[in-house]
């Protein structure tokens, strides 16, 4: 397959630490620019990354016309306005998670996506870890699937940082709790028909810093999380169903080229001894988005799946969840 010609909107640090060197190791990638609103910036990336051309503003790069694909790591409320500007340059875009901060702000990329491929960038979605879960639920290794449960946190009051800014999209939902709503719609294969939620927010920052939540998928099917950006490190996944049970240990952040583990609880014995680990192979989650990305622009995927039409969909379950936080209320996911 001849390599896809990449651009990279932004020295944000997900792109310059994760997706940046995930390119650089594919030969489905040809990263070929950086951009920045600082062309020292810019410049200082592209020397350090080996990345052929910098740019001093992203209408310069969505201008080049070798770039056939861009990585959209901006700010949250960047991502939409970018990526629009970027399919009518007639880019393709991988954008970072949330795609939008409302659904009706996903909804105006659903236009665009009939001329290019605009995906929501979960790369949890490639993993194997999370691909092995998937099967084992679909193969009834749990019995019927119950509840999916979900702890993710790290620790950042930083008033500097972006994502304690709640005018931009900042905040434990937004950043965090997007994955956990995605566990649960990844998992069960379906969508919840209604959400409410519990949210502290930080008196000084503004930003929810510690937000849970339950989503209701029907026929008795539930999902449960907690996000924070004030607690102790620490993720975890885990699947209930009525004969079994799935846990993910590092279901997010998973060692880019380590091997990950995931249980499988017969749910014979509490002490444990009905747990068999299995061992996924060593890869980079974020290599294998990028190539799926890639294959996809050169025809050589299937259907898209994790298109605008998830991303919306995602995005109408973080609406519901905003709106019980003002209502105090389950609110339906529409």
């Amino acid at each position: 397959m001849k390599p896809v010609v990449w651009g990279v909107l932004s020295t944000a640090r997900i792109g310059i630490q994760h997706v940046i060197p995930a390119m650089r190791a594919s030969p489905l990638v040809e990263l070929r620019a950086i951009a920045s609103r600082s062309l020292s910036a810019a410049e200082g990336a592209a020397r350090s990354l080996d990345i052929a051309q910098a740019y001093g503003s992203y209408e310069e790069l969505l201008a080049d016309p070798a770039i056939e694909a861009i990585y959209n790591p901006l700010p949250n409320h960047l991502h939409v306005p970018l990526t629009l500007q970027a399919a009518a340059a007639g880019k393709h875009v991988l954008c970072e998670k949330p795609v939008a901060l409302s659904a009706a702000q996903a909804e105006l990329l659903r236009a665009a996506s009939r001329r290019v491929h605009i995906e929501e960038a979960f790369m949890v979605r490639h993993h194997p870890q999370w691909l092995r879960a998937r099967e084992l639920v679909r193969a009834g290794r749990i019995g019927t699937p119950q509840a999916v449960q979900v702890f993710f946190s790290y620790f950042n009051d930083d008033p500097g940082n972006i994502r304690n800014q709640p005018g931009i999209g900042g905040g434990a939902l937004f950043d965090i709790g997007c994955y956990a709503v995605l566990a649960g719609r990844y998992l069960f294969e379906c969508e919840p028909l209604r959400a409410v939620s519990l949210v502290d927010r930080d008196p000084q920052l503004g930003t929810d810093r510690l937000t849970s939540a339950l989503l209701d998928f029907g026929s008795g099917r539930q999902a449960a999380f907690t996000v924070s950006t004030q607690s102790a490190r620490f993720q975890r996944v885990q699947v209930v169903g009525t004969r079994g049970r799935i846990e993910l240990f590092i279901p997010f952040n998973a060692v880019r080229g380590g091997e990950m583990r995931l249980a499988v609880d017969d749910g014979g014995q509490l002490d444990g001894s009905g747990i068999t680990v299995e061992t996924l192979p060593a890869c980079d989650q974020y290599r294998l988005q990028v190539e799926a990305f890639s294959r996809r622009v050169r025809g050589a995927a299937g259907p898209q799946a994790d298109g605008v039409d998830d991303a919306v969909a995602q995005a109408r379950v973080m609406d519901a969840l905003w709106l019980s936080e003002r209502t105090g209320r389950w609110e339906p996911v529409d």
